[in-house]
């Protein structure tokens, strides 16, 4: 497997040497202009040029995350949609083209989401978390209400439009679940909540770029039963995130990662006796002393203790990692 971290731009920071010091040698990354300043991905000139500069600091541009345009209009079935599709279809070409092999991607209306960002943990960090009754206080998106059906519906026509230009290209399409797994947010329901939603959404295509991002945190909140369900997918898992958390969907809050109900070494465990050779990365973090909080889950201080602590597992396991 390749243990990888997430960047939130393609420029330069402290993050980027910690990560070469730490032995992190590969990349993941969410490129959107309004991130980077640069034009969008579905130009290749553009996503060569940010391939480049992780190259010249040592870091191999091997994923992206999230979405990396706006992608309103695919997701609610908006006119100006195949354009869209087009541009995403040009995306994938590029990531082919340069060695970005896997995509995770998510059909979330409003992202992962939290009704708290800043509850004490051990030590006095600070961690998210959600609480469906305040959520269900805040008021609706402007586009809402938007029902399940709709978005299946949405999400059908997406994988078909989509999902040849992703073989043709060599990237895996790596579907991460929504975080976090309950019905409706702000007036836009979700879809993929459960176990069951996910197996549905792998019946829509079975080309090998049809995958899966397990991320551990969200199908623990689920209640799912971690290894049957790995066991089940790990052929078409290409990417694991984990991280830990304390709850039920409607209540939960996010941990360190020793610090869970979960015995985060017997999860990682699993995956390397099943023999995964995808990407792993720590996910969600507390902010720790030093960090201002200022981008919860993504803090700098509590991304080395997360990747220090995963590596240490998986050298303890024997496991073998890049």
């Amino acid at each position: 497997m390749k243990l990888v971290n997430l960047f939130f731009s393609d420029i330069p920071d402290i993050r980027w040497d910690l990560c070469r010091q730490m032995g992190v040698r590969y990349a993941v990354a969410k490129l959107a202009p309004e991130l980077t300043g640069n034009k969008p991905v579905w130009d290749f000139d553009s996503l060569a040029a940010s391939k480049r500069r992780f190259a010249e600091r040592g870091l191999d541009l091997v994923a992206l995350e999230g979405d990396q345009f706006d992608m309103t209009r695919i997701k609610l079935g908006l006119p100006g949609r195949e354009e869209d599709a087009e541009r995403y279809r040009m995306m994938l070409g590029n990531m082919g083209k340069l060695g970005i092999t896997t995509l995770c991607y998510n059909f979330m209306q409003t992202g992962w989401f939290r009704t708290r960002k800043d509850i004490p943990e051990r030590g006095g960090a600070l961690v998210t978390g959600f609480d469906l009754a305040e959520a269900e206080l805040l008021p609706p998106k402007p586009y809402a209400p938007v029902s399940a059906d709709r978005i299946w519906e949405n999400y059908k026509w997406f994988i078909k439009e989509v999902m040849p230009a992703a073989e043709a290209a060599g990237v895996r399409m790596a579907l991460h679940p929504d975080d976090p797994p309950v019905p409706s947010v702000e007036g836009v329901e979700r879809i993929f909540i459960s176990p069951e939603a996910v197996r549905k959404a792998l019946t829509l295509s079975d080309s090998p770029s049809h995958c899966l991002t397990f991320c551990q945190g969200t199908y623990l909140t689920m209640g799912a039963a971690i290894e049957a369900l790995f066991k089940e997918w790990k052929d078409r898992i290409a990417f694991i995130h984990l991280r830990d958390v304390d709850g039920t969907p409607d209540h939960f809050r996010e941990t360190f990662h020793d610090n869970g109900p979960h015995k985060m070494a017997d999860l990682i465990k699993i995956y390397v006796s099943e023999g995964f050779d995808g990407l792993v990365r720590s996910d969600h973090v507390p902010s720790m002393a030093g960090d201002d909080n200022g981008t919860p889950g993504y803090p700098t201080v509590g991304m080395v203790f997360g990747i220090g602590y995963i590596k240490g597992i998986l050298d303890a396991s024997g496991a073998p990692y890049q």
